[in-house]
């Protein structure tokens, strides 16, 4: 039986723990939880497993999580103490890490393998939301420390066989990440800056032709206010690796919302 491709996607992953606690107003986070808990929906069939491209782990190389049962990382700071007992027990899949390495090594991309390392909460968090069962194997894929957006879309098209694989390439990150603006630091026009960067993006990521597109997102810090919205891009970059997967499949704009004043998206590709 066919195994059907699946799609790359990119998503917000929120803000620590935030959907597992109170917030003022109560419904602050309410729109992308649901829209997470709808990623199931989104996809052709289920994933046989998960390639997952956190925000929040970068070293020398491209590196895996080739553990048997990765932990938890709680790698967060001054949240309510039960956002410290989250289980999301998924089983990792050393095979699938082999997998990856063997593909990025065939596109002349050096890698590694950390058998040690758990999930952090660019996984376990949005997971815990979309598959709450935690019973598809996940392997967990680091950012380069470079940053280099043409150096992940790269990873992303060494990788790309994997969705005939039944594997489901998942960029956790935001497509808007300046800190000091979203906990209500004095950062100028936020609303603005945001939806004009937001517009850039989505312009960008649905570019019919994916030469274009690539180019496009190769040079995304000369877009309209991208610095203000990303004083430092590790919550872009899993973008480029799921637009890289794609291939010559078309990018959509699947999730798109105000978080107080800041436009935020998600995209689709295939």
């Amino acid at each position: 039986m066919n195994t059907p491709r699946q799609p790359t996607l990119f998503l917000p992953h929120g803000g620590g723990p935030c959907f597992f606690m109170d917030w003022d107003p109560p419904d602050f986070w309410n729109h992308l939880g649901d829209r997470l808990r709808a990623l199931p929906g989104l996809l052709p069939a289920p994933p046989r497993a998960l390639l997952v491209v956190s925000a929040h782990w970068e070293t020398p190389l491209p590196t895996v999580t080739s553990g048997i049962r990765p932990p938890l990382i709680y790698d967060y700071g001054g949240f309510p103490p039960h956002t410290y007992r989250l289980q999301w027990p998924a089983p990792g899949d050393p095979a699938l890490a082999q997998r990856v390495q063997e593909l990025l090594a065939g596109a002349g991309i050096a890698s590694a393998a950390d058998p040690q390392r758990g999930y952090d909460h660019g996984v376990f968090v949005p997971l815990l939301l979309a598959y709450p069962q935690a019973q598809i194997p996940t392997v967990q894929l680091s950012l380069r420390g470079s940053l280099d957006a043409a150096e992940h879309l790269a990873i992303g098209r060494a990788l790309a066989p994997l969705r005939d694989e039944g594997v489901l390439i998942l960029g956790s990150g935001f497509s808007y990440h300046n800190l000091r603006a979203m906990i209500g630091g004095a950062v100028p026009d936020v609303a603005g800056s945001s939806k004009r960067f937001d517009d850039w993006l989505t312009a960008a990521a649905e570019t019919p032709d994916p030469a274009e597109r690539e180019r496009l997102l190769a040079g995304w810090a000369g877009a309209p206010d991208a610095r203000a919205c990303h004083p430092r891009e590790e919550h872009l970059i899993p973008l480029m690796v799921a637009a890289g997967a794609a291939a010559g499949d078309a990018g959509t704009r699947c999730y798109h919302h105000l978080l107080g004043e800041v436009t935020h998206s998600g995209y689709r590709f295939g």
